[in-house]
């Protein structure tokens, strides 16, 4: 995948040999081609086209500049110089060094994924310019037809029973917990509980402060008694336990459960019931739907529930879509990773997992012991990433397919009223953090996508396969 704020161009260039050189106008360019898909630049501009750009900023600032002794703009021009010698050579290396890297990544049609380096950048007395750029080049590769690609997609249809299972759902949530004083514990029920944990005569959260506080104990802790739920038969116990009372609750955990302090050990809870609760279902009615929604009767709702439902395996038939086409591409297509890329990429892929992981909670020593796994994963998914990113380069490239000032503005205006920020200040943002380049290539990659799943051909699946064979 392209680097952010990396040039990319268009066009291909075999080299007979390692080193090449061309000549465009005056401007010399030699390549060196290095294992790893490394590309050498050596870079070398006229002296009169220097000269020029030279003169054309030294104009500027004598123009503006404040001498003393001279009145603004009259200072002869070798004094400028003079002054000014390192900030019109700092100007003039900026303006020429990017132009003429771009015209000639663009002269030798190189596919450049990502430029590592420039140096090595001189000014000679004669005012000739030269420098050196280090590139990774993107791998090539045939692409195969990849228009029509066959995909099976889901149906769309929603079913009274999935209506049902939805409403279900809303009911469950929408339900009320009373109050049952006069009988103990039954399964189905809500206890509310305050309770403590031990094991060989200490405390749990001594043993393993770094576990989860649920494993600690609590106070009015609410816990649904059903088989298999909480910790290993903790609910089966507490049967028929009334408010009031309590009771030792016998835990034995397994080999392999995930607190290491706590495998193969017994733990022992004290636990006290606060109250007992009753889950009562509300009544599906009219009643029912206009307290969700006002003014809505259960047959609004379940029309509305449908709308959401289609809305939703529309946005599945398109992952569907998507996922099949880029599944069909990767076993078609087969080529080496630049190590360079794979690695950056692989680096920057497991921060994404690393951080996803410390927002659902899990501990940094968790994540140390999983760290193995983690860079396996994230090895994994860079190199699909990347890969599933040249591709989709390449077809872009052959269908012309470009990215206009208005898909750039069409976006930051989606992405801003994402973040609910101005679009000026998503774009200001964007450019300074040089990221306007990388925000511009993922609109492009998502036409390419969308190019692609408008011109697939949709097989029938086996479930329509048979409705057709009944009819």
């Amino acid at each position: 995948m392209p680097q952010r704020g990396v040039p990319t161009s268009v066009g291909r260039r075999d080299f007979a040999g390692s080193i090449k050189r061309r000549y465009s106008g005056l401007m010399k360019v030699e390549i060196e081609k290095q294992p790893g898909s490394i590309s050498m630049l050596q870079i070398e501009l006229p002296s009169d086209e220097v000269s020029k750009e030279w003169d054309s900023i030294a104009t500027s600032f004598a123009r503006f500049a404040k001498i003393p002794g001279y009145r603004p703009g009259k200072a002869p021009r070798a004094v400028i110089e003079k002054r000014f010698r390192k900030e019109i050579q700092d100007e003039l290396t900026k303006k020429l060094v990017s132009k003429s890297y771009h015209e000639a990544i663009e002269q030798e049609q190189l596919r450049v994924a990502s430029l590592a380096n420039i140096e090595d950048v001189q000014l000679g007395d004669d005012k000739s310019m030269r420098f050196r750029a280090t590139v990774v080049t993107a791998p090539e590769f045939e692409l195969p037809e990849y228009k029509n690609i066959p995909v099976q997609l889901p149906e769309t249809k929603v079913s009274e029973a999935e209506i049902d299972t939805a409403l279900g759902r809303l009911r469950d949530q929408s339900a009320d917990f009373v109050d049952v004083p006069e009988r103990g514990l039954q399964m189905g029920d809500f206890a509310v509980i305050d309770f403590e944990g031990s094991s060989d005569g200490k405390p749990i959260s001594e043993i393993a402060p770094q576990a989860s506080k649920n494993l600690h104990g609590g106070k009015k802790f609410w816990l649904h008694l059903a088989l298999d739920n909480f910790l290993p038969r903790f609910c089966e116990q507490m049967v028929g336990q009334k408010p009031g009372e309590t009771r030792a609750v016998t835990v034995d955990f397994a080999a392999d459960f995930p607190v290491k302090e706590l495998a193969e050990k017994q733990a022992r809870y004290s636990v006290s019931v606060r109250e007992i609760k009753e889950k009562v279902l509300p009544v599906l009615d009219d009643a029912f739907a206009n307290k969700l929604i006002a003014g809505k009767t259960l047959a609004d709702l379940r029309h509305m529930i449908e709308h959401d439902l289609a809305h939703e395996k529309e946005h599945e038939r398109e992952r569907a879509k998507e996922g099949q086409v880029v599944k069909y591409l990767h076993e078609r297509i087969q080529f080496e990773l630049p190590p360079a890329l794979l690695k950056n990429e692989t680096r920057r892929v497991l921060a994404e997992l690393v951080q996803r992981n410390r927002e659902r909670g899990i501990s940094d020593e968790m994540l140390k012991e999983k760290e193995k796994e983690l860079i396996e994963t994230a090895a994994a998914l860079a190199a699909h990433r990347l890969k599933t990113n040249f591709i989709l380069h390449r077809i872009a490239e052959r269908e012309n397919i470009r990215v206009s000032r208005q898909d750039v503005d069409a976006r930051l205006r989606e992405e801003a009223a994402r973040y609910n920020v101005p679009v000026e200040k998503m774009r200001k943002e964007l450019q300074e953090h040089d990221g306007l380049e990388a925000f511009t290539e993922q609109i492009q990659l998502g036409k390419t996508l969308d190019f692609l799943k408008a011109n697939v051909s949709v097989a029938p699946t086996q479930e329509s396969a048979v409705v057709e064979e009944k009819s």
